[in-house]
Parts: structure tokens; C-alpha cells; sequence
């Protein structure tokens, strides 16, 4: 069924990379860099790369087998609404075959466990990354700029050649090949894996209730600054029958963005370093106009909790222009070492004129990230951590509920 945007709804109610280690190097050419050279913005301007922005791909559970995927594994065609509508074509995923040794979850090296690898591998682009950005946030608070180590549960996509096969084995991709596809990470989980997260994994992992939030995040566009985008941190005001703005922010800038496919699970693997900074910068006449902007949204009451701009109000002036929001419901679960974040999002694109539903889950791992900035880079300590905490998300995360697509 097409998106339909929240105001147009009939409510049922009126209411730079690091090397691979040279003991990994082998391991099907694991350190893929798919990025395209010198860009660091998505066409949106809401997915911001640093310019030293390190993006790997990895894969576990493959063995090495010269330039090509080994027999049993192949990339297949994956339907994906939301994409599909996008990009106007259908993205591959890895796939396994039944046929395949199911039980060799390490690949090639049969001496590691599959955390073991991962956090071994992705430990140097750690380290270099979170140089570069404590380099950064010298002189400025924690608060301001915001670095955090992230985990998240999907799908890598495979995209952009519309000339490869419908569907393709090992001996038809090679590592040339996919150098020339782009990747995206699709997180829209089922209703299945929320439920099993909720029910079964919070309780196991030992995570507490901390708080549930019901916001609405307003993206502007801003002239001033190309390629920026504006993210404004909204409530529902019902006194005003509107929006009421609390928090000011750039887009987030990903330093580091290692993708994980896990032939053996049912769910991809994310882990990202990012940060956000707090726009504190900003005039009065700046913060006035983009006041201006948020307040002037309505609440139809025609449409299932959907706001809209009245016609001509979208934009600010010729400086500030909405082009995207989003209303999530979130529910937060913590203990002294991980957040874990639940959010039912629905969001809409105005450039695009797309939006879609989701489930989602974010797993903060702000242990890693305090000891990261409160320490020498590199020790043992955080090696460690990052062990542990690869380890809690293999065998806790990636097989629950069904596959994401």
C-alpha cells in the first residue's frame, strides 16, 4: 500500500580508513570501502560523513575463497517498499543457502569466536576515529557535541547497478563488483522482533524502564549552511493546539560506520560512531525565525495525530524550509553500560514527498564511549568492552524474532 502522508490522512477518529590488521586481510577482502570518494552528504543533506569518515564492510560466517562469495552464498532481490519508491529500483541482500555449513559461524579464521573477530577488527577504526573526534571536541563539552557508539539491527541493502543479475551466486560476484554497488542498512524491524526485544531480550541482558518520550522532530533546511540540516526537538502543545520547540540541533556527522553481514543470523549488524552538536551559536533573530517556523505548524483534526503546514507557511523568510518530520513514541531501557531505545517513528519526507512507518531499536553503548574519552585510546580495558558488548548483541539480538525483509 502507497504512504500516505500524515496530513493527507482520514482518521478512523475524530480525536579516511585505518588498515585492516594484517591477520584479517584475507577474510573474503573484508575491509570494503563503499563510499564514493570526496562525498560526504547524502543528496538530503540529512546523512553527514566526516571528511575522514572511516566506512567498512564486514562479513562473518563467509570463508575465502580468492575474488569470489564462497559456494551457498549469493545476493538475491529483496522487496523494500520504502526503498523501491526512493531509489525506484530493488536492492540485494546476502543471502545463505540451506545447503551451506550452517555451523561455522567464523569464516575462514576457525580459531575466534564471531565477537571476537568483529570487535578485533573494528577495534582500530574505533580508536582512529575517536582520536580525530576528541581532536575536535577540544575546548567544548561532552554535552555539546555529543560522540556516541551505537549498535543497530537490520538489513545491508546492495544497490545501484541496475545491469547485475536478478540474482547472483558466488561464482557471478565478485569483490570488484561489489566495490561498484552502493549499501544502505534498512532497520525496520517486524512486529515479531519488537515483541521478542521487549519480552525476552530486555529482561535476559538485565535492562531497566527509564523513561518513554513522545516528540516530534522538525528537519529545516538552512541556506546559511549547505548541506546542514537543522533538527528541531518538538512536543505537542495542548494548550496551544501546536507545536512548542525545546531543542535545537545540526544533523548527526558519522565518523565511523561499520557494516556487519551475519550470514548465519537472521539480522545484519550496525555499529557507527556519531556525533550531534547542539547549534548554541545562533542569534536571536535566528531563533525567533525558526520559532516562527515550528509554531506555525496546525494540528488537522481530520488526520490520525498528523500536523501540516498551512499553505506558504513552510518555510522562513528565504533562509529557513522544512523538508522532512518525524513523530517517534520511544520507550528507553538502561543499565550502567548500555541504552537501549524502542521507537515507533513516523516519518515524512518533503523533498521527496516519501515517508514511511517503522520499528526501530538503538543501542547506545555509552560504557565504550566514557571510557573512550576518559582514557588512553587503544587499552586493553575498552578492547574488552567492545568484546562484550559484540558478544551481548550476537547471541541476543541477531536471531530474535524473524528476518527484517
Amino acid at each position: 500500500m502507497a504512504y500516505v502522508p500524515p496530513h493527507k490522512r482520514h482518521s478512523k477518529e475524530s480525536g579516511g580508513q585505518s588498515p585492516v590488521p594484517a591477520s584479517l586481510s584475507g577474510q573474503f577482502k573484508k575491509g570494503l570501502n563503499f563510499r564514493s570518494p570526496g562525498t560526504n552528504a547524502h543528496q538530503s543533506g540529512k546523512i553527514v560523513y566526516a571528511d575522514n569518515a572511516i566506512s567498512r564492510w564486514l562479513a562473518v560466517g563467509l570463508d575465502d575463497d580468492g575474488d569470489h562469495l564462497p559456494s551457498g552464498v549469493f545476493l538475491r532481490p529483496v522487496s523494500v517498499e520504502a526503498f523501491e519508491r526512493k531509489s525506484g529500483e530493488k536492492p540485494l541482500a546476502l543471502a545463505k543457502s540451506c545447503t551451506a555449513n550452517e555451523d561455522d559461524e567464523t569464516g575462514r579464521d576457525h580459531n575466534k569466536k564471531p565477537w571476537v573477530h568483529i570487535a578485533e577488527t573494528v577495534m582500530p577504526d574505533l580508536v582512529s576515529s575517536y582520536e580525530v573526534v576528541r581532536s575536535e571536541i577540544e575546548g567544548q563539552s561532552m554535552e555539546e557535541i555529543k560522540p556516541t557508539l551505537v549498535a543497530r539491527f537490520g538489513k545491508i541493502l546492495f544497490h545501484g547497478s541496475p545491469s547485475f543479475p536478478a540474482e547472483a551466486c558466488g561464482d557471478m560476484v565478485t569483490e570488484t563488483s561489489l566495490r561498484q554497488l552502493k549499501r544502505s542498512f534498512y532497520t525496520n524491524h517486524p512486529a515479531s522482533f519488537v515483541e521478542n526485544v521487549t519480552l525476552r531480550v530486555i529482561p535476559e541482558i538485565g535492562l531497566s524502564f527509564a523513561y518513554e518520550k513522545d516528540i516530534y522532530r522538525v528537519e529545516l533546511s538552512d541556506k546559511s549552511r549547505p548541506g546542514a540540516t537543522i533538527s528541531c526537538k518538538c512536543i505537542a502543545s495542548k494548550a496551544e493546539q501546536g507545536l512548542e520547540l525545546y531543542k535545537v540541533e545540526l544533523n548527526q556527522v558519522r565518523h565511523m560506520v561499520v557494516d556487519i553481514s551475519c550470514l548465519n543470523k537472521d539480522q545484519d549488524m550496525r555499529l557507527m560512531l556519531r556525533t550531534r552538536n547542539m547549534l548554541t551559536a545562533i542569534s536571536e533573530k535566528e531563533k525567533n525565525s525558526i520559532r516562527d517556523l515550528i509554531t506555525s505548524a496546525v494540528i488537522d483534526c481530520s488526520v490520525e495525530g498528523g500536523w501540516r503546514w498551512p499553505l506558504g507557511k513552510e518555510s522562513s523568510g528565504d533562509r529557513y524550509g522544512v523538508i522532512g518530520f518525524c513523530h517517534k513514541v520511544s520507550k528507553t531501557y538502561k543499565n550502567s553500560s548500555v541504552r537501549l531505545k524502542v521507537t515507533h517513528a513516523d516519518r515524512f519526507d518533503s523533498w521527496r514527498s516519501l515517508g514511511e512507518v517503522t520499528e526501530e531499536t538503538v543501542l547506545k553503548l555509552k560504557g565504550i564511549a566514557s571510557e573512550l574519552h576518559g582514557q588512553s585510546l587503544g587499552t586493553d580495558l575498552i578492547s574488552d568492552m567492545l568484546k562484550d558488548a559484540v558478544k551481548m548483541i550476537w547471541e541476543h539480538f541477531l536471531s530474535c524474532g524473524n528476518t527484517v525483509i
